[in-house]
């Protein structure tokens, strides 16, 4: 009877922590594209042109945890620890149905093929983030979160 009080006492508190701080959470995430984001990403998917799909770490594809994103000089940023100065360039930026959406295409290292496509979709009210990549044979998507800093 203990255990079943105890899970229930967790569940309230718990579900009443979610809806009191669910508003603020959304409002903090909320992006326009007016100000600058900083964004984390927390999950990355590799698809190969045979079908199969797994998740992988960041690691194995370069990618960075944290990067900002400055609308006035159109570019993604790599940001945090052990980042780099790289940079990828906006081309198009438009609001679709609730969802920020950015374009860009990247070379990659120079004298490889590896250059690919990506579009970035954020949600205006929540800040969330899918993001899909696709180059020769591979496709990418990576989920995370933006929020505003500024």
């Amino acid at each position: 009877m203990n255990i079943l009080l105890n899970k229930i006492s967790r569940c309230t508190v718990f579900t009443l922590a979610f809806l009191y701080l669910a508003p603020i959470t959304a409002g903090a995430g909320y992006v326009d594209g007016s100000k600058p984001l900083l964004c984390a990403t927390t999950t990355v998917i590799e698809c190969l042109d045979n079908g199969e799909c797994a998740e992988i770490a960041l690691v194995d594809v370069n990618m960075p945890r944290f990067y900002s994103i400055d609308f006035d000089n159109k570019e993604l940023r790599h940001t945090g620890p052990g980042a780099s100065n790289k940079t990828s360039s906006i081309e198009r930026q438009e609001h679709v149905d609730g969802k920020l959406i950015l374009q860009g295409a990247e070379d990659g290292i120079k004298d490889v093929r590896d250059g690919l496509g990506w579009t970035l979709a954020i949600s205006e009210t929540s800040g969330e983030f899918v993001l899909s990549a696709s180059g020769d044979q591979v496709a990418f998507v990576v989920f995370g979160a933006c929020i505003s800093i500024q």
